[in-house]
């Protein structure tokens, strides 16, 4: 319900800025977004929290407005963009385009140069009449460069390359602990004789989490998940602690890996390499041939890898039944896919999206761009761990029953149900291509109605399409101290546990699932500070996607810039009056093909079909349908590209 607000009342929020300077406000008193003209943002930029005045609703109905009045803080204070010189000034045009402010740059370098890419900082901004002002803290090279953009894209969400002395420092010193004397072995479940392997990504340095394998008396199996104990060597309120705090997790772009925790930790004390003995903190579990779960057990423990997988040759192993390890491999693999059904039967979402990877050039320029395999051996790993996390979050919150809350506190995975309306608009969408799925009440539909939908689709032309628009629908995954459950697993407890080294969540979850076990006590004052974690740990995973995510576009973009002219078979991807959107087969580059660039017709949108159809021709292009087409233009600036159809 939309209440009526006094001219003269003022609410705080959050403000989303498009590239065009339009300001949009959500808040939980009003059924739409307050829409907030640019003369109206006062000095406001996207993400910015502000305090609003909302104007009296319009006898129209059109959608309420309101201007900024305070800024009451700045989502960020340092920017990246490119340099350029007019009129004798120089600014800054930042990378982001919903900053539509360039930036006035004060003492600017001499021989700083125009065209390249730098980062500032912002100074106070109160004078809505006057551009923002900022000084240059590094120039970081020419735009277009691969070194240029890989640094630009992390420095504009917060991510250093590099650590600070000290905690290089203090990293390197935790080097005296790496033997486990014999007063610790006693406090942990020696492992070392039990076949334990990893099975990781064939580029991959930090290993965080074994498999261990032994057949027990009674015929049943006992699977050991090991995962890196990493918190036996980052402690609370030490430099380390405080940066992977501040990082929050450890960021993937197409040629680089930005770890959360210094290498001396990520790739040695705390990875579980083979031939070393390595501290872990285990998920135990004994499970019978139909992959039941008869007792479950969690220990500190001490391992020694035998042989470091790849996902790729441990694949071959099961494939070819031979080779090292090739039977528990099987057996592993086996009792896997007998989780996953289980998991499918009570109603768990999955979605198969596809990984784009490119191969580089020494100058990091791409010359192949391909989807990732996916392999049956990554679906075994993400298996147990997701037996893992769920025990783990199970048990702590059947252990907290009663207790008071600074006792009771814990990190889960949590994952909302998404919300009716976008149920209902994703309904509209599957129904316009042919699929009824979601056709009742969207209050009614559970986990199940949308994991049919994505085994139904699977194979079709249009399910890409479909997955991306289902993921959309779909609340954001977050961490958080209240359980909600996870609505796309289906399971009512979840966290993550398998994941410390790249992780802060997983640290916090490991000291609480220890200090529980060993009846020990964690500080109120750090066991309370994990909600604020908690939240910010959840904003800093949504950075780093975005960060992959842009680094991925960046090489499709600089891929196709080198390819203008030539053709290639696409998919349509999306609709809109102007033409319509089309990702090309082989690197997923996505591009717009306008509606003028579609000979022999005029094209017009069919709104209700989501489809382009020609006024004349009567020809149809729907979601799904294949296109060939020729490149037009591919911008490294704006990150564009654009296609025309080909006959």
């Amino acid at each position: 319900m939309q209440h009526k607000k006094k001219t003269s009342k003022t609410i705080e929020g959050i403000i989303s800025v498009t590239k065009g300077g339009l300001g949009f406000f959500a808040h939980k008193d009003f059924a739409e977004d307050i829409r907030i003209e640019q003369e109206n943002l006062n000095t406001a930029l996207n993400g910015d929290t502000v305090k609003i005045l909302v104007f009296p609703k319009m006898p129209n109905g059109e959608r309420r407005t309101g201007k900024v009045v305070e800024v009451v803080e700045r989502y960020q204070h340092q920017f990246v963009g490119k340099v350029i010189r007019e009129n004798g000034t120089w600014l800054l045009k930042p990378d982001n385009q919903r900053v539509h402010k360039p930036f006035v740059l004060e003492h600017v370098p001499k021989g700083t140069p125009a065209g390249h890419k730098a980062l500032v900082e912002m100074f106070p901004w109160v004078n809505p009449e006057a551009a923002p002002r900022a000084k240059i803290l590094e120039v970081l090279g020419l735009a277009g460069e691969h070194e240029t953009e890989m640094r630009a894209i992390l420095l504009e969400r917060g991510f250093a390359s590099g650590f600070p002395r000290e905690v290089e420092t203090e990293a390197e010193g935790l080097l005296s602990m790496r033997e486990v004397k014999e007063e610790e072995l006693r406090r942990r479940e020696d492992f070392r004789s039990t076949l334990t392997f990893t099975i990781d990504p064939h580029d991959a340095k930090d290993f965080d989490d074994a498999l261990s394998i032994k057949k027990l008396e009674n015929g049943n199996w006992e699977v050991g998940i090991h995962i890196a104990d990493v918190t036996h060597y980052v402690r609370p309120g030490t430099q380390l602690e405080k940066e992977a705090q501040k990082r929050g997790t450890s960021v993937y772009l197409v040629d680089r890996t930005i770890p959360m925790l210094p290498e001396v930790l990520s790739n040695d004390l705390c990875s579980l390499n083979p031939g070393e003995e390595k501290r872990a903190f285990a998920a135990i579990f004994e499970i019978d041939e139909n992959a039941n779960v008869q007792t479950h057990r969690f220990a500190k423990t001490l391992i020694q890898s035998n042989k470091r997988f790849t996902y790729k040759s441990a694949q071959e192993a099961i494939d070819t039944n031979s080779g090292e390890h090739a039977n528990e491999l099987s057996l592993l693999w086996d009792l896997s896919q007998k989780l996953r059904q289980k998991r499918v039967d009570a109603g768990a979402i999955e979605f198969d999206t596809d990984e784009i990877q490119f191969e580089l050039d020494d100058k990091g320029r791409p010359i192949k761009a391909y989807v990732k395999e996916r392999l049956n051996t990554m679906r075994l790993i993400e298996e147990f761990m997701l037996l893992a996390n769920r025990y783990v979050a199970t048990h702590i919150a059947e252990h907290c029953k009663g207790k008071n809350p600074s006792a009771s506190m814990f990190v889960y995975r949590t994952h909302d149900t998404p919300d009716p309306d976008k149920i209902e608009e994703l309904s509209i969408f599957l129904r316009a291509l042919g699929h009824d799925h979601l056709s009742k009440d969207p209050q009614q539909i559970v986990a199940k109605d949308i994991a049919k939908l994505m085994r139904d689709i699977k194979g079709t032309p249009e399910e890409a399409v479909v997955q991306i628009a289902t993921l959309r629908t779909m609340a954001k995954a977050v961490y958080s101290d209240k359980n909600i459950g996870h609505f796309s697993l289906g399971f009512s407890h979840y966290t993550h546990f398998t994941s410390p080294i790249r992780r802060y969540p997983d640290m916090m979850v490991h000291r609480i699932l220890a200090a529980h076990l060993n009846k020990s006590r964690i500080p109120n004052d750090e066991i309370m500070s994990y909600r604020q974690l908690a939240i910010a740990s959840s904003q800093r995973e949504v950075e780093a996607v975005e960060a992959e995510r842009e680094s991925v576009k960046f090489k499709q973009v600089e891929y196709m810039s080198e390819r203008v002219g030539e053709v290639f078979d696409g998919k349509v991807t999306g609709v809109l009056k102007s033409g319509m959107f089309v990702a090309e087969d082989t690197t997923r580059a996505e591009g717009l093909i306008r509606a003028t660039d579609i000979p022999g017709d005029w094209y017009e949108l069919n709104e209700k079909q989501y489809s382009l159809v020609g006024r004349k021709s009567g020809k149809t292009y729907r979601i799904g349908d294949k296109v060939k087409m020729r490149l037009k233009s591919a911008n490294l600036d704006t990150r564009e590209i654009d296609w025309e159809v080909v006959g």
